[in-house]
């Protein structure tokens, strides 16, 4: 499941990601908790900062519901360069991270550390 605020940032990962995974997008992170029960995605990757509720926000509310408390949350951010994040050792404000700046190679590699890959299911979510 992606989740950020910039539709045209959907738009490009879902077209990117749709090749290796199945993609479920919104822009709206109010809606990612309804999302999440309907979809059960095998992993979200939501932009950290949105207005009206942080991709922080989103990660406590996903990971405070016993239904969805199992889905790993990566953080996609601009703010951090692909570089500083390897210094950060991967982790935007304690919890897996990807910069939007890296390479699409890199994001699937991310993906891949939570999902085991594009052909570990049939119905990989991403």
């Amino acid at each position: 499941m992606l989740v950020d605020d910039d539709q045209s940032v959907l738009v490009y990962l879902g077209a990117k990601l749709a090749r290796h995974y199945d993609v479920v997008s919104t822009v709206d992170p109010y809606q990612v908790l309804a999302l999440a029960r309907g979809e059960r995605p095998d992993l979200i990757l939501c932009d950290y900062d949105m207005p009206g509720m942080s991709g922080m926000e989103v990660a406590s509310a996903l990971h405070g519901d016993p239904q969805l408390a199992d889905i790993p949350l990566v953080y996609l951010t601009s703010l951090v360069s692909p570089g500083a994040l390897r210094d950060l050792e991967g982790q935007v404000r304690g919890r897996p991270g990807a910069s939007k700046r890296a390479p699409l190679s890199d994001l699937l590699a991310r993906i891949e550390e939570f999902t085991g890959g594009p052909a570990a299911r049939s119905a990989v979510r991403a």
